[in-house]
Formats: structure tokens, C-alpha cells, sequence
């Protein structure tokens, strides 16, 4: 479970820097209230700590009976 919640914050994230670069429109601090409010700062937050946490997903041994 905690998984699928650090690699959706992650894709979120990826989202959001992609909107940043082609648009320069950052949606976690438009629907947060700007980049330096509290929420959108703890939004990256999360998000930093969720790319983090997937990194050990590229480490991990698959499951073969759940591939």
C-alpha cells in the first residue's frame, strides 16, 4: 500500500514539474495558495519523500507469482 501512495505522490509530482516546464504553471501552488504557503509546502514535501521511497522500488526483488 505504501508503495502505490509514494508512486502516485511521485507521479503527481512528475505531473506537476511537467506542467511547470511547458507551461510554467505550477498546479500544486495554484490550488494551495502559492508556493509559499504551508500546504503546498508540505505537498512537495511529501512528494520529495515519495521519489525517495521509489527509489528502493528500482532495488527490490519482483515477486514472481505477482508478475
Amino acid at each position: 500500500m505504501l508503495d502505490r501512495i509514494a508512486l502516485l505522490l511521485t507521479v503527481i509530482g512528475g505531473i506537476n514539474w511537467g506542467l511547470v516546464g511547458i507551461f510554467r504553471f505550477d498546479l500544486v501552488a495554484w490550488i494551495c495558495g502559492g508556493q509559499d504557503a504551508i500546504i503546498a509546502r508540505i505537498v512537495y514535501t511529501l512528494v520529495g519523500i515519495a521519489a525517495l521511497w521509489c527509489i528502493s522500488l528500482i532495488f527490490r526483488d519482483r515477486d514472481p507469482v505477482r508478475e
